[in-house]
């Protein structure tokens, strides 16, 4: 006795409905990832807390920095010689550690709290989510940086005067049409901005924030105070001109630049090299490994 063979319905359309698509690998992927990381930045209160923190110290130190020095103090104003753009950008190292903590975290808290195995999920294109987390992570750093700095600049411009800084002492006002000012104002919100994407790059590599916000303060501040401990002046200018920190921070300086061991855009594209090369073996790692 021969068995039946199962009746095959047709489906009411004429034909069997389409897989849906992965939710992510339909248009724009690229565009929903960003979407995704901007909408992880923007509902996170620590995130805001840290460009918040940014800002403050920055401005902070800056502004007190150029409260505390007059021409007074000198034989005469020319005989301060001051650089008054660097004194009022010396917050910048003390908003360098903010900026790597929210670069670090940005990546870290998902390793820590494992909801990275859903972003993952969600995008299994990793180089694009991390190339998302980047943007979003250069975006709010270079908003919060470039506040800082201007309001920084602003400050000091309306301070400087009254400290005997004046244009008739040799002082000009500070101004962004001056090109040094310019340069240090804009390459110092490119150095906050490449220390932030070394954190993500450390988090990415380490997969722990407090071993990568560990490592990169003491990128931050022990590498340069072993430069001022050394006895030899020959390592010290070496370590000065090819260390990411202090030459990411030349930027800032705009007089006697024939004296720096490195350049200020040299010292910038130093810091760049580190940062961006911590990123790219991080991420090389992140493509190839489980979660």
């Amino acid at each position: 006795m021969r068995r039946a063979r199962p009746v095959l319905r047709a489906h009411p359309a004429g034909r069997a409905p389409r897989p849906a698509p992965h939710p992510v690998l339909g248009t724009r992927p690229a565009l929903r990832a960003l979407h995704a990381e901007w909408t992880k930045l923007r509902t996170l209160p620590s995130n805001w807390l840290l460009l918040a923190a940014t800002v403050a110290l920055t401005f902070a130190v800056g502004t007190a920095a150029v409260s505390s020095v007059s021409t007074r103090e000198c034989a005469s104003a020319a005989a301060c010689h001051e650089d008054t753009v660097k004194l009022a950008l010396t917050g910048v190292w003390l908003g360098q550690a903010t900026v790597l903590v929210l670069g670090a975290l940005s990546m870290g808290a998902e390793y820590g709290t494992g909801t990275v195995r859903t972003t993952l999920t969600a995008i299994p294109r990793r180089a694009t989510v991390l190339a998302s987390k980047a943007a979003v992570l250069a975006a709010a750093t270079g908003i919060a940086a470039g506040t800082a700095i201007l309001a920084s600049l602003a400050t000091a411009r309306w301070i400087l005067p009254g400290n005997g800084f004046t244009p008739e002492a040799g002082y000009p006002l500070l101004s962004l049409t001056d090109t040094p000012t310019l340069r240090a104002a804009l390459g110092s919100t490119l150095c906050l901005i490449l220390i932030a994407l070394m954190g993500l790059g450390l988090a990415v590599l380490l997969r722990d924030s407090a071993a990568a916000i560990t490592t990169g303060l003491g990128v931050l501040y022990v590498v340069p105070l072993m430069s001022d401990l050394l006895g030899s002046p020959t390592w010290k200018d070496r370590l000065e001109r090819w260390a990411p920190i202090p030459a990411g921070l030349a930027i800032r300086v705009t007089k006697d630049l024939a004296r720096l061991p490195i350049g200020p855009w040299p010292g910038l594209g130093v810091l760049a090299a580190y940062a961006l090369g911590v990123l790219v073996v991080g991420g090389a790692i992140f493509t190839r490994r489980d979660a």
